[in-house]
């Protein structure tokens, strides 16, 4: 078959072991992003295959009706990016696993590094370090400090569990039958959404981006945060009102932020306002981006390509596509 992948920034897809699996395949490889439809679809006329990384590039209705060669997108996790509907019309199959029930530790253990980070000021002493200067700030510890937890699902449990082992204090705030198994769990549940981001040190959003999750972060809850607490993303970047982080940090409520995840990414040539503040660390959306997990992801996209050459797809989202080839 006729593979694509696209968006191997780091180009490290050739150098996995799982790699491998395409052996007898044609693979092509695309290192940089465009969302240009014309230069996709002359890059991708022949493709009989697509490999997508996560959510970064759109496979929308008007880019899937100029690939007419396209037979399979193989994907790993949700694809809010994917317009199911058009691809079932063209007769393209959609194959994810959903890997239910499996937390992202990865994520987990980037969001940790990054409150760390944030909170003990590393990534400014060591540019104050770089610079000639010897202790130029003092940052904050965490033990007895109050770690609130915005959704309790696969991550925000690891997280919390995190918190714990640190010596946190847990508060939690989420959706009832969340903080039914946080109160299980032993945490607390915050009394409301008010009293949760007053009452927080730091703050680590765990929530999946959905429309009734979109900007669920206003700027009145940010301003309700205190001046030396912490907001963390490495969920979405919608989930946070638009521009409302940018001004709370200047405003000084909260009095950090450690964000891995932005509006339109990538974010290239320095150009969003967060990383204009000294107030905030930031990463370009890392969370998942390590080697091991690199090599169950694509482990599994490559599986479902094979499945797919040997006629027994699996991880199928739209199968009513094979009964419309019968």
């Amino acid at each position: 078959m006729k593979i694509a992948i696209l968006d191997d920034y780091q180009d490290v897809v050739r150098t996995l072991d799982c790699f491998a699996k395409l052996q007898g395949h044609e693979v092509t490889v695309w290192n940089d992003h465009t969302r240009d439809i014309d230069t996709l679809a002359q890059r991708l006329k022949d493709t009989e295959a697509l490999v997508m990384i996560r959510e970064r590039t759109p496979i929308r209705a008007p880019l899937i009706a100029r690939l007419p060669k396209l037979k399979l997108l193989s994907h790993h996790s949700v694809y809010p990016h994917v317009d199911v509907d058009a691809l079932t019309r063209q007769g393209i199959l959609l194959c994810s696993n959903l890997h239910p029930g499996q937390p992202s530790h990865a994520t987990a253990e980037l969001t940790w590094g990054l409150i760390i980070a944030a909170m003990r000021r590393i990534p400014q002493e060591v540019a104050a370090l770089k610079a000639g200067r010897w202790q130029s700030s003092v940052g904050y510890g965490l033990r007895g400090k109050t770690l609130g937890v915005y959704g309790y699902g696969r991550i925000g449990t690891v997280v919390a569990g995190y918190g714990k082992a640190f010596g946190m204090k847990v508060l939690v705030w989420a959706r009832e039958a969340s903080l039914e198994r946080a109160r299980a769990d032993g945490y607390a549940a915050a009394r409301s959404k008010e009293a949760f981001f007053a009452e927080s040190d730091v703050i680590s959003l765990h929530l999946r981006l959905i429309d009734a999750t979109r900007g669920i972060v206003t700027a009145a809850d940010l301003a309700r945060m205190k001046p030396t607490a912490l907001m963390v993303n490495t969920s979405r970047a919608g989930l946070i009102e638009a521009g409302a982080l940018e001004k709370a940090l200047k405003l000084g409520r909260p009095g950090m932020a450690a964000v891995d995840v932005f509006e339109d990414e990538p974010v290239l040539g320095a150009s969003h306002p967060l990383l204009e503040l000294d107030n905030a660390v930031c990463t370009p959306h890392i969370g998942y981006v390590e080697r091991g997990g690199y090599e169950r992801i694509f482990s599994s996209i490559f599986d479902q390509v094979l499945a797919y050459a040997a006629g027994k797809p699996v991880n199928m989202i739209n199968p009513e596509v094979l009964a419309g080839r019968s």
